[in-house]
């Protein structure tokens, strides 16, 4: 079975979308004239631009004004890594959708949506306050 994923994202401006992933501490590099790749982790999310992602999809992007179609989930490794990451978005021109804020006494997490309104969640988690089942 393969062992690595690849996430093909629409954007409507690649070199935007770029600066922006770039300015949130994501390592965002051209590829070729009109793509670009970041790499989190284990995981590539390759940025194409709307029309190059409809035609190899051959359907329509999401509106992502009027749904989501995707979360992008990225552990944290502390609360302050939350709250300084959802700064640096916000600074970026990201949309807060979710103010950093505790869920059910052992977690912590923020939501923003980038340039495109591609949805994305930070949360830590401390496993010591996990209830045991």
């Amino acid at each position: 079975m393969p062992q690595e994923i690849w996430i093909n994202l629409p954007v409507k401006d690649v070199e935007r979308s770029t600066a922006f992933f770039n300015e949130i501490g994501f390592h965002a590099v051209s590829v070729g004239n009109e793509r670009a790749k970041l790499d989190i982790g284990q995981t590539t999310i390759l940025l194409f631009p709307d029309a190059a992602f409809e035609k190899f999809t051959g359907s329509k992007t999401a509106d992502t004004t009027h749904s989501a179609e995707v979360i992008f989930s990225i552990g944290a490794e502390s609360r302050e890594e939350v709250d300084a990451f959802i700064q640096k978005a916000e600074s970026a021109g990201g949309n807060i959708f979710g103010k950093p804020s505790e869920i059910d006494g052992w977690m912590y997490g923020a939501g923003f949506a980038d340039l495109d309104g591609h949805r994305w969640n930070l949360l830590y988690m401390d496993e010591s306050k996990m209830p045991k089942s």
